[in-house]
């Protein structure tokens, strides 16, 4: 019965059930959009950027600062802090006042892959 109705919802859409063929329930259509996250510090001011090749990755995406404890990604990096990119994809956590060795994450949304910048490190 499930392929009936999924021959006939392919017909309404102007469809071939051939096309279909291979597509995994819940598969994506397209690949997601790589983007690319930097972090800079001036003093303890934590900085950087998002840019992709599509605009809309690089706008509003959530960005995410750990603070470094022991080894990268050894499981014990703090959340530090956190901002939303602007248009231009730019981001800032303003003076943190904290000195340390930080990286930063973008996000995956609907359309974007998530990144990790390169370490570095914040002093006064």
């Amino acid at each position: 019965m499930k392929t009936i109705l999924r021959a006939a919802a392919f017909s309404v859409l102007g469809l071939s059930a051939g096309a279909a063929v291979g597509l995994a329930p819940g598969a994506q259509a397209a690949a997601l959009t790589p983007s690319t996250v930097t972090i800079q510090a001036e003093g303890t001011d934590l900085f950087g950027n998002v840019s992709s090749s599509l605009a809309s990755c690089e706008a509003d995406r959530k960005v995410i600062v750990f603070k470094v404890v022991g080894t990268r990604g050894g499981g014990d990096d703090i959340r530090f802090a956190s901002d939303t990119s602007d248009t231009d994809g730019d981001w800032s956590t303003g003076n943190t006042g904290t000195e340390g060795k930080f990286y930063a994450k973008v996000k995956k949304n609907s359309f974007c892959k998530a990144d990790f910048s390169p370490t570095i490190t914040a002093s006064r």
